[in-house]
């Protein structure tokens, strides 16, 4: 099968602020139940994704482009650039703000089961 991702609007995604977009590489269907996100995120300016927390799976982002601030499950906040991977474990919460007034933060998302 070959496809294009399947475009998703979210506005306040992990409880944060602005519109996302959210391009799904594979649904939750497609990934046969070992997770629940593989996608492409765009967060323009002003958006971010809010502090939430993950219970029994695990999350990593990859950096594409722009910058962020990422909160790590202790508070600490890290400016990511492209490139970088932020990975919570289960149990773990996490946040993501755009760090640019300008520019979008572009990143891949795989949540995947414990």
């Amino acid at each position: 099968m070959v496809r294009k991702p399947i475009l998703q609007i979210r506005e306040g995604l992990g409880n944060g602020k602005g519109p996302a977009e959210v391009y799904h590489i594979e649904t939750k269907e497609e990934l046969l139940g070992h997770g629940r996100m593989y996608a492409r995120i765009v967060l323009p300016p002003g958006s971010y994704i809010g502090w939430h927390q993950h219970v029994g799976e695990t999350e990593s982002y990859y950096i594409l482009k722009g910058e962020g601030i990422f909160t790590d499950n202790d508070g600490t906040k890290t400016h990511v650039f492209p490139d970088d991977v932020c990975t919570i474990v289960p149990g773990q919460s996490h946040a993501l703000d755009n760090a640019s007034d300008t520019e979008p933060v572009e990143f891949v998302a795989l949540i995947h089961n414990d």
